[in-house]
């Protein structure tokens, strides 16, 4: 949307944390757009003390403040039916910055017609994947709604710029604030990423001072710690036996995971808007619950379901990380991951130690295993005969491939 529209934009609800970008982004909406600005902060368990967003809000006359605890709809309806399909964006990215995005444009919908605004704004820049996240997401849930992105709009181009509007528009800048930060942030309950300045050349490591969520795996406890999750129907619902919320036990997760070093990523990615970036990324509790949930599919699910969930899985990765968490794809997906985890309960124990988490064993009361057939041992119950004519039936056509190929008719 363009400029030339702002006579048209009466109210607007803004993505607002409290930090500058979105603090210069509220000042330039109330005077670019003369509108009402009405602030949403999402609590989604990034560990911050969020009353200092409302209190900023107040003091620069916003009137409609909204400030929503969304920790349990966060992991509850996104991050488990994510992971129900074991979603890993080419190969190594859990998604964690990606599969928030949904759920603050859903927010954002549903506050825009709570309180009447006509038009919703977001803080992403024109160079990366949120935007396109926050706007398919917006208008896959309201078609008719005006969307502002400022970095598309204003000329403030630089750290330098943002400040300099801010002192000159009385606008709170903590101190750290005013020199340019080594990297930003991104932080969910589900992981924290870092990106940008420092990071940008590939070929230097972050430094170790940077990560929060856990410690170094050269530093981690001498001796592994076992953790047993239970789960029922893919979702995992306990942890050492004690059954906990879906937000409750991903904090545990975090908990026990960063603290023996699991869950650390350096990932160069393709963005969905074509350039590839660097991203550094910790999430210790999403890692142990990915080990874990493969281990009691293991033994739950299906060959053929198994091997076609792993088929399905790359598809339904790109299409959150791209932003399509609302489009029909995704749910058809969706629904066929929920449909394989129907006998995906019992108990995984894991042992996590020096940055690595791994399967220690596995039991379900719908378990597939049987050790009857498996076994070294004299059985009743597999005649080894069959075998013959099960291999020669499957190498009839490679037979018949070489009989032409060499000229053998």
């Amino acid at each position: 949307m363009a400029l030339k529209d702002a006579k048209d934009i009466k109210k607007v609800v803004l993505a607002y944390s409290g930090g500058l970008d979105t603090s210069v982004i509220l000042r330039w909406l109330q005077e670019t757009y003369r509108c009402e600005v009405v602030t949403f902060t999402a609590d989604l368990g990034q560990g911050e003390e969020l009353a200092p967003a409302r209190a900023k809000a107040e003091a620069m006359g916003v009137n409609e403040i909204y400030v929503d605890d969304l920790r349990e709809e966060f992991v509850r309806d996104y991050v488990f039916p994510m992971f129900r399909a074991n979603a890993l964006y080419e190969g190594v990215y859990l998604l964690g910055t990606s599969i928030a995005r949904p759920l603050i444009a859903k927010r954002q919908i549903e506050i825009a017609a709570e309180t009447g605004a006509d038009a919703v704004a977001h803080g992403a820049t024109g160079k990366g994947n949120d935007q396109v996240r926050f706007e398919l997401g917006y208008y896959a849930l309201n078609p008719d709604i005006k969307v502002i992105a400022p970095w598309r709009e204003w000329d403030l181009d630089s750290r330098t710029a943002l400040i300099a509007y801010a002192e000159s528009h009385q606008i709170p800048i903590p101190r750290d604030k005013r020199g340019e930060p080594p990297y930003s942030t991104d932080a969910n309950l589900l992981h924290i990423s870092y990106e940008g300045r420092a990071l940008e050349d590939p070929w230097v490591a972050p430094d170790e001072d940077m990560f929060t969520r856990s410690v170094a795996p050269e530093a981690a406890p001498d001796a592994p710690q076992f953790v047993e999750i239970e789960f029922e129907r893919g979702d995992p619902v306990a942890v050492d036996g004690e059954r906990l919320s879906p937000a409750t036990l991903l904090t545990r997760l975090n908990a026990l995971g960063g603290a023996h070093g699991v869950g650390r990523a350096d990932i160069v990615e393709n963005r969905y808007v074509g350039m590839k970036s660097r991203g550094v990324y910790e999430t210790p509790g999403g890692t142990v619950l990915l080990c874990a949930r493969r281990g009691i599919e293991s033994i739950t699910l299906d060959r053929g379901a198994a091997h076609l969930k792993d088929e399905l899985m790359p598809r339904y990765a790109e299409l959150v990380y791209n932003g399509f968490w609302f489009a029909p794809e995704r749910e058809m997906i969706q629904a066929a991951v929920d449909r394989s985890q129907a006998n995906v309960t019992g108990t995984v124990r894991v042992r996590l130690f020096k940055g690595a988490v791994s399967v220690d064993g596995r039991k379900s009361p719908n378990s597939l295993y049987s050790q009857t057939h498996v076994t070294f041992e004299a059985d009743s119950v597999y005649d080894q005969r069959d075998a013959e004519g099960f291999i020669r039936l499957n190498a009839l056509r490679l037979r018949l491939l070489n009989r032409i190929s060499t000229g053998g008719g």
